[in-house]
């Protein structure tokens, strides 16, 4: 019942990672803690475990939606890359730091982090794109499969340090980046929305090799539960890559908003109370 169960949980975090960018962490470490905790369908995992469990996934939904993505033309490799020589070193600083959690702070951190990005994906359509920051770099040109031309632009030095940050949340929580990183493409650097979240989960697919070295190197992986979660994770990318063309997913965003919300609180509320 317990592979049965994670595997469920991974094609939907999966799923909506890739659709949306996220990676799909912000829903198997709360949805596997909850598991564990609750019934006795699988050992009992703690934060740094589930977080692991979480990148492990990441690695395969990245590179099942990054495949995806891949062939329809639409990841900015240079970009990707770029934004990767900050978030190598954050994954890594991040998983050394993920190491002073008990459970009762990485609840109440995880659920102040969870209410941010639901905040985020709220208010970003919002949001006045920013021109200063395109209007200081280098102009970027990138032309699709379909031959459609974008005009965007980045800092070098600032996206390398704003992904480190994104990275180090990624080592520290076990979440993808994506629902920090595709905002700041969008509202900063102008990206056009449908590169950004394919350069972002290329992004995800190359951190998460880092982070789960990381990770391993620590011990915290828990081997008797990584493969349900990696073939859910990588069915769950290759779907959300190839529904992202043909689905509105405006709706699934408003559901997510809400679900983020309604864990973050009850996290934040199960890390306070069990601290009292």
């Amino acid at each position: 019942m317990g592979v049965v169960v994670l595997a469920l949980i991974a094609i939907c975090a999966g799923f909506l990672g890739a659709l949306l960018g996220l990676g799909g962490g912000v829903i198997l470490v709360p949805g596997s803690l909850y598991v564990s905790e609750h019934t006795t369908w699988i050992a009992t995992l703690t934060p740094q475990s589930a977080v692991a469990l979480s990148v492990m996934m990441m690695i395969f939904t990245g590179l099942g939606s990054s495949m995806s993505y891949m062939k329809s033309g639409l990841v900015d490799y240079k970009a990707g890359l770029t934004f990767f020589v900050g978030a190598a070193p954050g994954v890594v600083v991040g998983a050394l730091l993920n190491g002073y959690f008990d459970k009762d702070s990485f609840h109440l951190f995880f659920g102040v982090l969870l209410i941010t990005l639901a905040t985020i994906m709220i208010v970003r359509d919002k949001l006045t794109p920013i021109h200063w920051f395109v209007r200081r770099s280098k102009v970027r040109h990138f032309t699709d499969a379909n031959g459609k031309q974008f005009t965007y632009g980045y800092p070098i030095s600032f996206a390398i340090v704003l992904s480190f940050f994104v990275g180090m949340l990624s080592g520290l929580f076990g979440i993808g980046g994506g629902a920090l990183l595709v905002p700041a493409m969008l509202i900063l650097f102008h990206f056009p929305p449908h590169i950004a979240v394919a350069t972002s989960m290329f992004l995800v697919f190359l951190s998460s090799l880092i982070n789960a070295g990381s990770h391993m190197t620590l011990g915290n992986i828990p081997w008797a539960n990584v493969l349900p979660v990696v073939i859910g994770g990588y069915i769950g990318g290759k779907l959300g890559a190839a529904m992202t063309k043909k689905l509105q997913s405006q709706t699934l965003v408003i559901i997510l908003r809400i679900v983020l919300l309604i864990m973050g609180v009850r996290s934040v509320i199960i890390g306070i109370m069990g601290s009292v």
